[in-house]
């Protein structure tokens, strides 16, 4: 289940907020790691540390560290403030946060009773690497300084939020408002126990005009019909229809991937959108050029019998993609391996910014 080593801090790599990356040697050699200082405290170079290697073990793509569980010469000082939730529970590492929606929160009495996003678009997409390229799409035609636009993480793929170098610099350069962590995931500006909360906290706490909901980075999937964590995707798009959004789907394309099923559209968006997702949505078909173009067309139109289709062209997507604050790259592939897929993302939030104006 878990393998466990000892290791000692070599050097600190870089970090960015709530998580640092650091050098460390192991009895096998030297390797990555990561740690998250809210959890763990901050290691320090000399510093012997306890770790996870499975991810590292097993060559994981996405969280290919180890993972430090404790710095047990130096424990961190005991948590203090209120917050009674506690995520990733009955783990070794659960860690009890402030939630937006409990008795202790200054924000409590606004999401007690509250029940609607008034009509807030809300763009759901199935991969993390679909977040800063619906953002470039959105902010093709506004500036960011006249939308506040909230990440709502899903917990189908990394717990921690501060995981996400991606949603920190977005963060920091003001294309996110905030980041709200949902069910078992944690570490975000505000937390909230499920997605509809998280959707009601974006709205009621945040300010938000446009929540974007993606799983945190690392999904999983079995390469079965329903085993896959994008599933959730229709559950969301389910969320906010019944909360009063504009519910929004962003489908999973890809062009480089080399497994058929996620060739055109991917199987995912099919499923989730398809089976999963009760309520109508809008959800964006790219009208890209050429047979591939046509395969995605034929392929989307299996969801017209519950959703409304919209096709958006592409045209100088490229350009906004190629000038992302923060790195793309999807399943190991970037901009120039994958277009078509980020094309699809960045279509996305073309459209939002449409119903916006």
């Amino acid at each position: 289940m878990i393998r466990w080593r000892k290791g000692e801090v070599l050097s600190v790599r870089r970090e960015w907020p709530g998580a640092m990356e650091l050098d460390v040697t192991l009895p096998e050699g030297r390797c990555r790691a990561l740690a998250y200082p809210p959890l763990v405290g901050r290691p320090q170079p000399g510093d012997t540390v306890l770790l996870n290697t499975t991810a590292l073990a097993m060559g994981l793509g996405t969280g290919g560290y180890a993972m430090v569980v404790a710095v047990p010469d130096r424990l961190p000082e005991d948590p203090e403030g209120p917050g009674h939730l506690v995520k990733a529970r009955y783990t070794p590492l659960q860690a009890t946060v402030l939630g937006a929606d409990e008795q202790d929160s200054p924000f409590h009495e606004t999401l007690r009773d509250a029940d609607s996003v008034d009509g807030m678009p809300v763009i759901v997409a199935d991969l993390h690497s679909a977040l800063p390229a619906i953002l470039c799409g959105l902010y093709g035609s506004r500036s960011p300084a006249t939308l506040r636009v909230a990440y709502v993480m899903l917990d189908g793929g990394a717990l921690p939020g501060w995981f996400s170098m991606s949603a920190a610099k977005l963060r920091e350069i003001g294309w996110l408002c905030g980041v709200v962590t949902t069910g078992q995931s944690f570490g975000g500006d505000v937390e909230a126990v499920t997605v509809h909360t998280g959707l009601l906290a974006a709205r009621h706490v945040l300010a938000a005009d446009v929540a974007i909901v993606t799983q945190g980075p690392g999904n999983l999937g079995t390469g079965t019909r329903w085993g896959f964590s994008g599933v959730s995707a229709g559950e969301a798009l389910n969320a906010a229809a019944v909360l009063g959004g504009r519910p929004v789907g962003a489908l999973r394309v890809s062009e480089g991937d080399l497994r058929e099923r996620h060739i055109g559209v991917s199987h995912h968006s099919l499923t989730a959108y398809g089976r999963v997702a009760l309520a109508p949505a809008q959800v964006v078909v790219p009208e890209l050029p050429g047979p591939f173009g046509e395969r995605v067309s034929a392929q989307a139109a299996e969801l017209a019998a519950r959703h409304e289709l919209v096709g958006v062209p592409v045209d100088g997507l490229e350009e906004m993609l190629r000038n992302s604050p923060v790195k793309l790259s999807t399943m190991g592939r970037g901009l120039s391996e994958d277009l078509a897929g980020f094309l699809a993302s960045a279509a996305a939030g073309r459209h939002v910014a449409s119903l916006l104006a």
